[in-house]
């Protein structure tokens, strides 16, 4: 038997009564609130789970405690701290953001959703969430958990990808939205969306609106939102140089700021073990040849392709070459510096150990 679905008014008092009893009032950026607090915690919030973000956002806090000392960081430092987080343009953002709401406006961020989207790393949700939890303003969001709340609720077809989806969920996000209780409507749409509205096992006999909600009454909850169509990831190559000083430092290299893992410090790359021996006697004469071995090649996985990393070791005859380059660094493992890393050259970094 099907059950209309609560009007706008009726879908927000739900929610809001649901909240006072069962929302999350005690997350780290929900102390103190500012802006800057909670576009951090935003930013980190994307594709991450909360659990994760919760001792990256007090550290962060710990060392950045306003947007004045963290637009004055060094990329390096910023990038360091965001290192194992993931999606590392965001925290190339982040730093940007905060040198443009110091140079632009004075340190103070904008109040309004359109100020906000012109900021490096801002879109329209995150910049929703921003201005309705830290400034009163009403301001619909749409991160993953709403989406999946909305798609599910109003049983919407199609994948949220793509634009018509993503204007359709808008409008309804629009309209749902109240006319007050900004900031707790706006919590309570991503904590039930996390809490009770998961993707894999939603706990519909406990949602206070499961009377209403088309994509139970199907059978199927889970089928929304409906997933992105298959494709096969394309595989690439690459082998990494991991060449080692007499000191016990190896020798990295930052990469360009675009690109995979951008910014960030990386080993030497080429794209066969051919090229890295070429890299090796044209580049970096100094390096022991005889001393050259291959390690355990291992997969690293991103959103669209999977890499295939061939790790080559290989000593040098004097203590450190000479590197000319300001993009180069000699990275000790026992006494690590505080750079941005890839996350397979951490790995390999820490597995350097296993092999003395």
């Amino acid at each position: 038997m099907s059950h209309p679905s609560l009007t706008s008014d009726q879908f927000a008092d739900t929610l809001l009564h649901w909240y006072q009893n069962h929302g999350r009032k005690h997350l780290p950026w929900q102390q103190n609130i500012t802006p800057y607090r909670v576009w951090v915690s935003e930013i980190m919030l994307q594709q991450t789970q909360v659990a994760t973000v919760i001792p990256y956002f007090e550290r962060f806090m710990e060392r950045f405690p306003d947007v004045f000392s963290l637009a004055a960081a060094e990329q390096d430092e910023v990038l360091h701290l965001w290192t194992g987080l993931g999606y590392y343009a965001r925290g190339r953002n982040l730093h940007a953001c905060a040198k443009a709401v110091v140079e632009r406006h004075q340190g103070e961020f904008p109040n309004t959703v359109e100020q906000l989207s012109e900021l490096p790393g801002i879109g329209r949700s995150t910049a929703g969430a921003i201005a309705s939890i830290s400034m009163g303003v009403r301001a619909p969001i749409l991160d993953g958990n709403v989406k999946r709340v909305l798609t599910r609720y109003f049983a919407v077809e199609g994948w949220p990808g793509t634009t018509a989806v993503q204007k359709q969920l808008w409008e309804i996000a629009e309209r749902l939205t109240p006319d007050h209780s900004y900031r707790e409507y706006t919590q309570v749409m991503m904590d039930l969306g996390a809490t009770l509205c998961t993707r894999s096992k939603p706990a519909c006999g406990i949602c206070p609106l499961l009377p209403g909600c088309q994509g139970y009454l199907t059978g199927k909850p889970t089928q929304f939102p409906n997933s992105k169509p298959k494709k096969d990831k394309p595989t690439k190559d690459t082998w990494m140089l991991m060449i080692q000083a007499d000191d016990g430092s190896y020798l990295l290299r930052q990469r360009p700021q675009t690109g995979i893992w951008g910014g960030l410090w990386s080993f030497p790359e080429a794209e066969s073990e051919q090229a890295a021996l070429e890299l090796l006697a044209t580049q970096y004469p100094q390096a022991d040849l005889n001393s050259y071995s291959n390690r355990e090649p291992f997969r690293h996985t991103f959103s669209h392709y999977h890499l295939n990393i061939h790790p080559l070791h290989v000593k040098t005859r004097i203590q450190r070459l000479h590197i000319g380059e300001t993009e180069s660094h000699w990275y000790n493992p026992e006494q690590p510096s505080e750079l941005g890393l890839a996350a397979p050259v951490k790995k390999l970094l820490h597995q350097t150990q296993e092999y003395l």
